[in-house]
């Protein structure tokens, strides 16, 4: 299988924390959707020998688009691509774009999947991070969208500055009481260059807590799971069948094609991402030339790929796969170097697989960087 992500480089104002890369001007916008399915068109043989299971529009705000720009990219994919008879197909949106309209006419399109943004349901925090929406949008979109749309997936941010116990576990009861089958929850972290990094470093906003965020996490961990749901990799957890088909593919190293600014793409063995940067890319794709630069993966590369990922999922580091993909010595060097995290109870080995415990997801990411293999 293989999956298609579009990224759409729009967004109606810069939220604080995000390091992504899109533009608050949309003087483009009409040009940006030509050049995304010039780009399928041109990049059509990347993947012609594999069935596309999922087409996943990111961003940026994909929820920005008109239906009928949603629409005629969703019918450039399924003119160039093989694309199974079911594709998982998520939007990701935000909550002021959802209004009861627009959700009733994406219900009509091939979209079944959307990932909504709310991050927080508290005014103070959605003020501090600039987030377009208010806590009444969060509200209303997502007890909409639950009444057209089974496949919901929620954004949360954790461990964001002078947020009580109490409030993040209000946010997780009220999701948990309306029944959404999937959530995404992610610590709020200090990019370099944001406007939160400047804002912190200003004293304008408190500093980040790590203690606070880890406290939060273990609680989301145990709130979910008594509820049925499956914490199938670090940030992410789902009802029984409803784990994110893209997302999953990515984590387990199927291949994937990126159109847009900035996407990313993997075949395999190599990365690709094209230019982050809006203008430099319609004219790129306007003289049919190549938007990517590619990268081959050494060996190293691709254990230490296998390690993240591995970790940060259930389905751990299979010790036979490293053995047969990269070799005894990578195998020798890895059981060496776990020995002080199975001693503090961070990692465990069970039926020759390796797995981070409770305690160990929330620092799963610098663990796994410590059992690279560097050139």
């Amino acid at each position: 299988m293989a999956g298609i992500y579009i990224h759409i480089p729009f967004c109606k104002q810069a939220c604080h924390y995000c390091d992504f890369h899109f533009s608050t001007s949309l003087k483009y916008k009409d040009q940006m959707i030509e050049a995304i399915c010039q780009e399928i068109l041109l990049r059509k043989n990347e993947i012609a020998n594999n069935i596309v299971e999922t087409i996943y529009f990111g961003g940026g705000t994909p929820s920005i688009l008109e239906i009928n720009e949603i629409e005629k990219i969703i019918n450039t994919v399924y003119q160039n691509f093989l694309v199974s008879t079911n594709p998982e197909i998520t939007l990701e949106a935000n909550p002021d774009d959802l209004t009861t309209e627009k959700i009733i006419a994406l219900k009509k399109t091939a979209i079944n999947r959307l990932s909504i943004g709310m991050q927080s349901i508290y005014e103070d925090d959605l003020k501090m991070m600039n987030r377009a929406h208010n806590a009444a949008e969060s509200k209303h979109c997502l007890e909409t969208a639950s009444q057209y749309f089974d496949n919901i997936s929620v954004d949360l941010i954790y461990g964001i500055p002078n947020m009580t116990m109490q409030q993040w576990q209000t946010t997780i009861d009220y999701i948990v009481d309306l029944k959404i089958p999937h959530i995404s929850c992610y610590a709020l972290t200090v990019e370099p260059k944001t406007a939160l990094e400047k804002l912190i470093n200003q004293g304008k906003i408190a500093q980040t807590d790590d203690a606070q965020a880890h406290d939060q996490f273990l609680y989301l961990i145990d709130r979910l799971t008594q509820n049925g749901y499956e914490h199938y990799e670090m940030s992410n957890f789902s009802k029984p069948n409803f784990q994110s088909k893209n997302n999953s593919a990515y984590w387990l190293g199927k291949k994937y094609l990126g159109i847009g600014p900035s996407a990313h793409s993997y075949d395999g063995k190599n990365r690709s991402w094209n230019i982050a940067n809006n203008i430099i890319y319609l004219k790129k794709i306007e003289n049919n030339e190549p938007t990517f630069e590619l990268e081959k993966l050494t060996i190293n590369d691709r254990y230490n790929e296998y390690i993240m990922t591995g970790l940060r999922t259930i389905w751990g580091v299979n010790l036979e796969k490293i053995k047969q993909d990269f070799g005894e010595h990578f195998l020798e060097y890895l059981l060496h170097q776990i020995k002080p995290y199975i001693q503090n109870k961070q990692l465990y080995l069970e039926h020759n697989i390796l797995r981070t415990t409770r305690e160990g997801k929330f620092f799963s990411d610098g663990i796994s960087a410590n059992l690279f293999k560097v050139d």
